[in-house]
């Protein structure tokens, strides 16, 4: 395979702005040809408009992009695509714009494609516990379009807003993850442009399609092997019975073993939460739910399946939580008083503007018995950098999702190099550098912690098979923005490079 011109995302000192190498410029005749597919009113190239675009949910990173179209069916999406491939154009998908690892960032002067007018329902079959929607369509309105007597179980806390395509990109999980698993374990079929512009069909309603797994190369790879135009998923039955509880303790360390405590007592909760004393205090003030502001963190708790079962097990539940030095514990009394407690929770990221102008988000994965450890690790650089981080996080799985708050861009690149120690934490523990926020562009750098070449090389070759001319997503994901037609192994300049087309970092 010959190599190919691709873009390279070149992040500057601050890593505020991004800029790329130069690849085949957007042309007056590619512009009129996307108004002629979607309609001139869907088609952006105002700088007002553009500049909506910059960044996705991570707002440390951001580019402009040379337009922004906005398809309204698959048809168009594969016209656009084609187009983009025809013109040798680089291009990003973009849902609803909520993801934290700068996965959605344009490329400079590239073409955004966003998904957001892509909002239908196709299909929902609950015999078969089946639904088959639009990429736009956002978390919460699965549930909603499946109940009262099912529900999509991946529950990210942005689900009011972010949209499944975004889900399938990175694979979100939720706060019920631990018990009922990530967006992969919903995915059963895909419709798919790939980056030439084909349109393919991945699985369908049934649950193990013959073959290779492509459906699950696909979920999580960050929109690098091309685009959902629709999605089936798979819904469960409302449980029969669901208690709720939140139990407070003095440190972070405590609710830390209560959560070992329970789980390997073969308790499964379809939920475990943790906030510190920090996002206490910011959810509290969003929401006024009641919460005590002066515990060192709370421990939200919900078990659900069969009464009897439920029943059973709430009350091990709390005998743990008091075995283990809880302050108090409060149990939901109602159905509005669940949807309180949750709505504290998943308010979390959104309040924390209450406690600093800025704030990093990071995303790692610890192994469940090395929660205690890991936050004293937190709090010891979160001293050492003189600067306060939250933590709020899926206790359950492990996935942490420490905010470093900051003032003012001055502060900007030491905030962002303590997350990276969070990072490296969290590997040194056993863990990982994502959970499920992604890895974008904000953590490339770090996947060599994880992988060696080898690893690196084998992932390059499945994304070369899925788009050889690197025009998808271009400079995400890997550490540095590999060609295809690169030989694997030890560095070699590339002759892109030496002709000075892309340039690595």
């Amino acid at each position: 395979m010959s190599p190919a011109p691709c873009f390279a995302v070149v992040v500057n000192p601050s890593h505020m702005q991004t800029a790329a190498a130069p690849c085949a410029p957007l042309t007056p005749r590619l512009l009129d040809g996307m108004r002629a597919i979607c309609g001139r009113e869907h088609v952006y190239t105002d700088a007002d408009q553009l500049r909506t675009y910059e960044s996705d949910g991570l707002l440390q990173y951001r580019a402009r992009p040379g337009v922004v179209v906005l398809p309204g069916s698959a048809g168009e999406v594969r016209d656009v695509v084609r187009a983009c491939s025809d013109a040798g154009v680089p291009w990003v998908a973009r849902g609803a714009g909520s993801g934290l690892s700068g996965g959605a960032l344009p490329v400079e002067e590239g073409v955004l494609i966003v998904l957001t007018r892509m909002r239908a329902v196709l299909e929902v079959d609950l015999a078969n516990q089946r639904i088959v929607v639009q990429p736009g369509v956002t978390n919460s309105e699965i549930s909603a379009a499946v109940g009262p007597t099912h529900f999509y179980p991946p529950d990210p806390s942005s689900q009011i807003v972010c949209s499944v395509g975004g889900n399938v990109a990175e694979n979100s999980g939720g706060a019920h993850c631990f018990k009922y698993g990530f967006t992969t374990n919903y995915v059963t079929g895909m419709e798919i442009v790939l980056a030439g512009g084909e349109v393919v069909t991945l699985g369908g309603k049934e649950l193990d399609h013959p073959g290779y797994d492509l459906l699950g190369v696909f979920v999580g790879s960050e929109g690098t092997l091309g685009i959902c135009t629709s999605v089936t998923l798979r819904v469960i039955p409302v449980p029969e019975a669901i208690k709720t509880m939140v139990a407070f303790f003095d440190t972070t360390g405590q609710a830390g073993e209560t959560v070992s405590e329970i789980v390997s007592g073969g308790v499964i909760p379809g939920a475990i939460e943790m906030m510190d004393n920090l996002t206490i205090q910011a959810a509290e003030q969003a929401v006024g739910a009641g919460f005590p502001t002066d515990v060192g963190a709370a421990l939200i708790i919900e078990l659900d399946g069969a009464r009897a079962e439920c029943e059973a097990c709430f009350d091990d539940v709390v005998a743990i939580c008091e075995r283990n030095g809880s302050l108090s514990i409060r149990i939901a009394a109602d159905e509005a008083d669940r949807a309180l407690i949750w709505r504290t929770r998943k308010a979390a990221f959104a309040a924390m503007g209450r406690m600093a102008n800025n704030y990093y988000v990071q995303d790692g994965v610890i192994p469940r018995t090395k929660l205690p450890e890991v936050l004293a690790q937190i709090t010891a650089l979160s001293d050492e950098y003189g600067m306060r981080v939250a933590n709020v996080f899926h206790a359950g799985d492990g996935n942490l999702h420490p905010l470093v708050l900051y003032d003012g861009e001055a502060q900007a690149e030491r905030a962002e190099e303590l997350a990276g120690k969070i990072v490296a934490a969290c590997v040194d523990a056993g863990g990982s550098i994502t959970g499920e926020h992604g890895v974008g562009v904000d953590k490339k750098r770090y996947m060599p912690s994880m992988f060696g070449e080898p690893d690196l090389a084998a992932f390059q070759m499945l994304r070369c098979a899925f788009d050889p001319r690197g025009l998808a997503n271009p400079g995400k994901v890997m550490p540095t923005p590999r060609l295809c037609g690169e030989v694997p192994g030890p560095y070699r300049r590339h002759p892109l490079e030496r002709d000075g087309v892309a340039e690595r970092f």
